[in-house]
């Protein structure tokens, strides 16, 4: 197809051409008739070019994209400017920047109501991002607290089996420890002796009292006679003068004749009657002990199978898991008690569970009572403060004063040198206050 001269550049006057859109009057104006005419022209060969289309502009934008590729059909249109291949390349670098704009995502605020904005602004809010130290704070702070409750799960106390260890043994009867130790809780209720009873004796008192518990308990380290015997031994002394009256220079046959009785009880050798004349320095005869004795079996019925503090001692004992140490800071302490008068309002297992627990703070220096202890005893640590407190003070004198019998038992090597260790500081004091 031939190209008239007409459509040659040179013929266009670049002052008649306006770039921007929208000022198609103004160049009306000043070009005039010529410029109308060229127009029609270029109108025509767009035409024959694009295949008869019409399009208000010098050149058909979408069928010079569609023949050449240059430009996309969503480009945009700048106005009547001519699409050359600079411009075109031009407009395709800035479709292909704006494609990549567009993938970013944006949110329009017309289609959104005042209430949808505030919303995405709180959420914008929420969804800031936290800086990497708070966020490991954070972390570091909920595993510290998960660890915490972890740890509490696993280091929390239980209480041990004390009895698995002797399952194989016949001797001590883990079948029947659990209500063997009951029915003994229920017998020490009238077993022992009221703490009043001494209102009742005329002639002897509190002090009297304690001062023959002392000695006796000399003669029972002298004669090597068991443990449980002593406490037999005191149990039977306090539950004759509770019944009966007794004169102050046959307090002392009273004891010697409770010690013979126990001995029978519980040792498998028993010491003779001429031995226990011979020990009170002959102050009675053979036939007094005799009478004393048939007058107590009487006046208490023939009763001597009670649980005393030393049946409890050894199951709390179990229960604290002791050493030898704890063992004989424990019986030294529980001894003090037998002396004392005012320990007759505690029951046998409180006083056991007491002496025991006291040793554990004098050992240790800190309070201690675990969990298996609490369990078998049925005592607390809060429960046995008072009387804890009681003995740190009897434990405190034990070396002053006259009635040191279980002082000097306890300052030999057989005993671990029991008595040199000082008693519980702090429970001294808040005994004090």
């Amino acid at each position: 197809m031939a190209i008239t001269d007409e459509n040659k550049p040179a013929l266009i006057k670049p002052s008649a051409v306006q770039v921007k859109g929208g000022a198609e009057m103004a160049t009306r104006k000043v070009v005039g008739v010529e410029t109308r005419s060229n127009r029609r022209v270029l109108g025509a060969i767009n035409q024959n070019l694009v295949g008869g289309q019409g399009y208000p502009c010098v050149v058909n934008k979408r069928g010079l994209s569609d023949e050449n590729g240059i430009c996309d059909k969503n480009l945009p249109v700048h106005g009547h400017r001519p699409i050359t291949r600079k411009y075109a390349a031009q407009i395709a670098s800035s479709q292909k920047h704006s494609s990549e704009e567009n993938k970013k995502p944006k949110i329009a605020a017309e289609s959104f109501s005042v209430w949808e904005d505030d919303m995405e602004e709180n959420e914008a809010a929420n969804d800031k991002p936290v800086p990497m130290s708070l966020e490991q704070t954070e972390k570091v702070s909920k595993g510290k607290d998960q660890m915490e409750v972890e740890m509490e799960d696993i280091f929390e106390e239980a209480v041990i089996d004390i009895d698995g260890d002797d399952a194989k043994n016949h001797l001590a009867a883990v079948e029947y420890v659990g209500d063997l130790f009951a029915n003994y809780r229920t017998m020490e209720v009238y077993s022992c002796a009221s703490p009043n009873y001494m209102a009742q004796q005329v002639d002897i008192n509190e002090r009297m009292r304690s001062i023959l518990i002392d000695w006796l308990i000399e003669v029972h380290h002298k004669f090597e006679l068991r443990e449980e015997t002593l406490f037999l031994t005191v149990n039977l002394i306090d539950r004759f003068l509770e019944k009966q009256g007794i004169v102050r220079k046959k307090l002392q046959l009273v004891g010697l004749v409770a010690m013979l009785l126990a001995c029978k009880y519980e040792e498998v050798c028993a010491p003779l009657v001429e031995d226990l004349v011979l020990i009170s320095d002959k102050a009675y005869t053979r036939k007094e002990v005799l009478e004393m004795e048939s007058m107590m079996l009487n006046t208490l019925q023939f009763n001597m199978s009670v649980p005393t503090a030393y049946v409890f001692m050894r199951r709390y004992l179990k229960a604290a898991q002791c050493d030898r140490k704890l063992e004989l800071l424990s019986f030294m302490l529980v001894e003090l008690c037998l002396v004392e008068y005012e320990m007759l309002k505690f029951p046998p297992s409180f006083i056991a569970a007491a002496a025991i627990y006291t040793a554990q703070t004098t050992l240790y220096g800190v309070q201690q009572w675990s969990k298996t202890c609490e369990v078998h005893t049925t005592y607390s640590e809060d429960q046995l403060l008072e009387c804890s407190r009681l003995i740190v003070g009897y434990h405190q004198k034990a070396a002053t004063g006259k009635l040191t019998g279980v002082h000097r038992k306890y300052s030999i090597s057989k005993f671990g040198y029991s008595a040199k260790c000082e008693p519980a500081h702090f429970l001294v004091q808040q005994t004090q206050q």
